[in-house]
């Protein structure tokens, strides 16, 4: 293979690769703005300069395509006096507005501006100023004065969504970017741009001054959002979610996630509205739920099912955890001998394209099908309509979903319901265990490709808060409640479905002996041959194809 010494460090490397390119590959850092490894090259901010012998001048290694036999040095005197007038050009007319700017403790210009910038500008005439907080569609703000010109958002929009809405106007110093005439940045992945943005140019209109980053944490994660399984990063602070951006996977989603999957998939998580926080029980004399404490909901539960008066329907969820399926699977088995455990399919062809977006609106559709749990099928659809099962027990969906529910709703007897979020079927339930949403527990999810995935607790419950007992008040003590993320906020009397399922299993005088979703993990690997022998730690931050 042709070989390249940068830095006085030998590199082998692929015909086509720029300097750029093979310096990233081999940890050697130079400062860049404009490109971007999954956008096309543009070569316009020219921080990238590098000396390269035998060159008359310097070259930008962006766009320069590597030789057998040359020698690049990204440190030279030559190269640092070129950074540092790059970087004084680039400040010139910019608003030095760091303590304001939501770009502010992750920004690129604000970390070059220290690193190889000489702190001290020559420039003392009055500053070009632009126009700020100008809405460039629904979900993105655009402040003309910060931005550098290095065309991410441009290219962006002509090559991964491919809906040309943002251009170039106005020249030299004036230069700016702005939607075509008549048109908004409203692509289904516009959000994206700020991301992409190396600045505090572009930002998201639900996110402006609601936290600074180092307030936050940060937490890897997948969107639930579909088939997909995007990976994602959720941003916390008050034990609230404030935001979702995308993680780098090249075998999922490249670098990007939809617009949908950003603003969709967390803001309930939070909403005291819309949460099922505490366990209730349908009252027989008053025939409305009461709120009830976690024993008496599991007993009644455990009750309910000790004494069928009837077939018992058993509903999976592809909204839901491999852990939580296979606990469900497990005790429809072991405990009642039962086959009866299907799922409700959500398909929205409508819904997918050609980039990320798939039509299966269910981010475990293949866990189920990996744990051998069957759509529901017209023979049972039938079957409820007949007043067959008498018990239904459900986790995590809602069973008018269904076409003509409202056909067998009522001749249902007996619903058990674990759920996060109120439904219409809820209404109807003997029993409601309030589960734990994907943004609070630890589990896996199979995305269409057969990916096994990992999801983390970005924020805590009350069964979390009492887990972490002793040594996170002591925590709180020592550093300060402004200094930690789940200091304030609403915590929810909830818990994952499996421990729910576990506590259940024992009330009706059966161990299944898991402590945590790692052991309900482990054993369910043991039950499929590809996965024999997995853990959490098999899995990676990247998932692992079956």
């Amino acid at each position: 293979m042709p070989k390249i010494t940068i830095d006085k460090k030998e590199l082998e490397f692929k015909p086509g690769q720029t300097i750029l390119q093979i310096a990233r590959d081999a940890g050697i850092k130079i400062p860049h703005f404009c490109w971007h490894p999954g956008l096309s090259i543009s070569g316009n901010c020219r921080i990238c300069l590098v000396e390269v012998e035998k060159f008359p001048k310097l070259t930008i290694a962006c766009a320069t395509a590597a030789m057998d036999g040359m020698v690049v040095h990204t440190k030279s005197d030559k190269v640092v006096k070129a950074q540092n007038s790059v970087m004084e050009f680039l400040l010139i007319n910019h608003p030095l507005d760091c303590p304001i700017c939501d770009e502010a403790g992750e920004c690129k210009l604000q970390d070059y501006a220290y690193k190889y910038g000489t702190g001290i500008s020559r420039f003392e005439e009055e500053k070009n100023y632009k126009d700020k907080r100008i809405p460039l569609g629904p979900n993105v703000m655009f402040d003309q004065e910060r931005c550098i010109s290095c065309s991410r958002c441009i290219r962006y929009c002509d090559e991964i969504p491919k809906t040309p809405q943002l251009t170039f106007i106005q020249r030299g110093e004036k230069v700016t970017i702005t939607t075509f005439p008549g048109k908004e940045l409203d692509n289904d992945y516009s959000m994206n741009v700020i991301e992409i943005c190396p600045v505090g140019a572009l930002t998201s209109r639900h996110f402006r001054f609601r936290a600074r980053v180092w307030d936050m944490s940060f937490t890897d994660t997948i969107c639930p959002g579909c088939s997909r399984g995007c990976n994602t990063t959720i941003g916390v602070r008050n034990n609230e979610i404030l935001r979702i951006e995308p993680r780098q996977n090249l075998n999922v989603n490249d670098y990007w996630l939809c617009d949908w999957g950003r603003l969709n998939t967390y803001k309930y998580v939070n909403d005291e509205k819309l949460r099922v926080k505490t366990p209730t029980i349908l009252s027989d004399e008053t025939d409305t739920h009461i709120k009830v404490g976690w024993d008496e909901a599991i007993s009644k539960a455990a009750y309910e099912l000790n004494n069928p008066k009837g077939d018992i329907l058993f509903v999976a969820s592809a909204f839901s955890t491999l852990e939580d399926n296979y606990t469900l699977k497990k005790f429809a088995k072991e405990i009642f001998k039962s086959e009866e455990i299907v799922y409700i399919p959500n398909i929205d062809e409508s819904f997918g394209d050609d980039i990320l977006k798939k039509p299966d609106k269910t981010p475990n559709a293949g866990g189920l099908k990996l744990l051998g749990i069957k759509p529901i099928s017209e023979q049972q659809i039938t079957n409820l309509k007949n007043g067959r099962y008498k018990i239904v027990y459900i986790i995590n969906d809602d069973l008018s979903r269904i076409p003509d529910s409202k056909d067998f709703l009522k001749k249902i007897d007996i619903s058990i319901q674990h759920l996060n979020l109120k439904n219409k079927f809820s209404e109807e339930a003997t029993v409601i265990l309030p589960e734990s949403t994907y943004a609070e527990i630890n589990g896996t999810f199979v995305n269409f490709r057969n990916r096994v995935q990992r999801i983390k607790p970005a924020v805590v419950t009350l069964e979390q808060e009492r887990l972490i007992g002793e040594y996170s008040i002591s925590r709180l003590d020592k550093f300060g409640a402004q200094n930690d993320t789940w200091s304030h906020g609403m915590r929810f009397n909830v818990r994952p479905t499996w421990k729910i399922l576990t506590k259940i299993a024992k009330s009706l005088g059966y161990e299944f002996n898991f402590e945590n979703s790692e052991e309900v993990f482990v054993e369910l690997c043991s039950t499929i041959p590809a996965m024999k022998g997995w853990d959490y730690e098999t899995i990676g931050p990247k998932g692992k194809v079956i």
